[in-house]
């Protein structure tokens, strides 16, 4: 945990009604050291908020010489990659975990959603085309690779009609992407990009956008309470001052999906939803082993360079995210209201000394990684 950083929860009592196994522990999973220390604390503190609707205790870190019984309920910091690795774990189903398991280490990323530049191109094992075609309708134009060669191809064909967007399969929060509008620019991009890593979990190059408005369309399902959402993103100005993630809002339904189509959303997010929906579809179908309880989806609608209005699916996420605050902020009102139909919630992410909301549920306050100070909170409106 970062110095200085926090994980008490601000927060009220509030009523449970989980029939969960008493003895049974909510921990938190470490499953990569990728992302940052403030990320793996806020994981921390959304496990904390899981426990207390699920009824049951928090565990803390996930101790492997432990002999865990009934198994835990697990916060992973990162999609889990292995079914059997999983199972190892005693992860059985979605109902296991707060997140996801997928059987490639390339499948958590935004690289499973193009389709490589031509038949030569290198896949790694488990690689689907059938994917890849299924989804092309849903999507951004772009191509996968996971070759620098095979990248430089895939970029330059996609420059003939305009800048592309290059996007590393680890980065978060907007982070990990550059805009080339020539083949220097693009050199530069992939010389600076880790060899390793484009091999193991890609990289993704992609038609770029202006004017973009960020949908987040998504799925949750925690004991017999699922929800899902749509809302939209907003960026905000880091310590550094690089445009990041700042937070979300969101429309939640009680009752997933189904419950989400039942709102009388704006077209545009009702488009949005029917794409997130195929997207989720097509990698149910196609990834065999593959589970989550967490399912969300940034669908992107902007202006392309020749001024085309262009929408698709950018990536999935399957483990806890940035509006992950909000959903479970949302959860809570849902469990403690059981003829609560639908709420407004938010996340929120600032930088620098802010002032909070009466009703804020503060999920983080401390260092950002560059020694500025980072607050993330969550609050939620009942709509009806």
């Amino acid at each position: 945990m970062p110095r200085g950083a926090s994980t008490e929860v601000r927060d009220k009592p509030f009523v449970t009604t989980s029939t969960s196994n008493a003895r049974q522990v909510v921990v938190l999973r470490d499953a990569t050291d990728h992302r940052a220390a403030h990320d793996h604390a806020t994981c921390e503190s959304l496990g904390r908020l899981l426990a207390k609707i699920k009824g049951i205790a928090f565990g803390g870190r996930y101790d492997a010489k432990r002999r865990y019984a009934p198994a835990p309920y697990f916060v992973p910091t990162d999609t889990l990659v292995g079914v059997d690795h999983a199972r190892s774990l005693g992860i059985e189903s979605a109902a296991d975990l707060f997140g996801g398991v997928v059987p490639f280490p390339f499948v958590a990323t935004k690289s499973i959603s193009h389709r490589l530049v031509d038949p030569h191109a290198y896949a790694p094992e488990g690689w689907s085309d059938a994917f890849a075609d299924t989804v092309a309708d849903v999507v951004l134009d772009g191509y996968t690779a996971f070759d620098r060669g095979d990248a430089r191809r895939a970029a330059l064909e996609l420059m003939r009609s305009g800048p592309v967007r290059m996007k590393r399969a680890l980065g978060i929060g907007g982070l990990g992407q550059d805009v080339v509008h020539d083949a220097a620019a693009l050199d530069a991009a992939l010389d600076a990009t880790d060899g390793e890593e484009i091999a193991r979990y890609g990289i993704a190059v992609e038609r770029d956008l202006v004017d973009v408005t960020t949908y987040s369309v998504g799925y949750v399902c925690v004991d017999d309470l699922a929800i899902a959402y749509c809302g939209t993103q907003r960026t905000t100005r880091s310590n550094r001052g690089h445009e990041v993630y700042g937070g979300s809002e969101l429309l939640v339904a009680r009752g997933g999906f189904d419950g989400l189509g039942r709102l009388d959303l704006p077209p545009p997010a009702r488009d949005a939803v029917q794409m997130a929906r195929a997207y989720d579809d097509a990698a149910l179908r196609c990834f065999p082993g593959f589970i989550a309880s967490r399912r969300n989806y940034d669908v992107a609608a902007g202006v392309d360079s020749l001024g085309g209005v262009r929408a698709g699916v950018l990536e999935q996420s399957w483990r806890v995210g940035g509006a992950s605050g909000a959903e479970i902020a949302a959860l809570r009102a849902f469990r403690d209201d059981p003829a609560l139909g639908v709420v407004r919630a938010w996340s929120v992410e600032t930088y620098g000394e802010a002032k909070l909301p009466d009703d804020a549920v503060v999920y983080y306050c401390g260092d950002d990684n560059h020694g500025g100070k980072l607050t993330k909170f969550a609050r939620v409106e009942r709509v009806r």
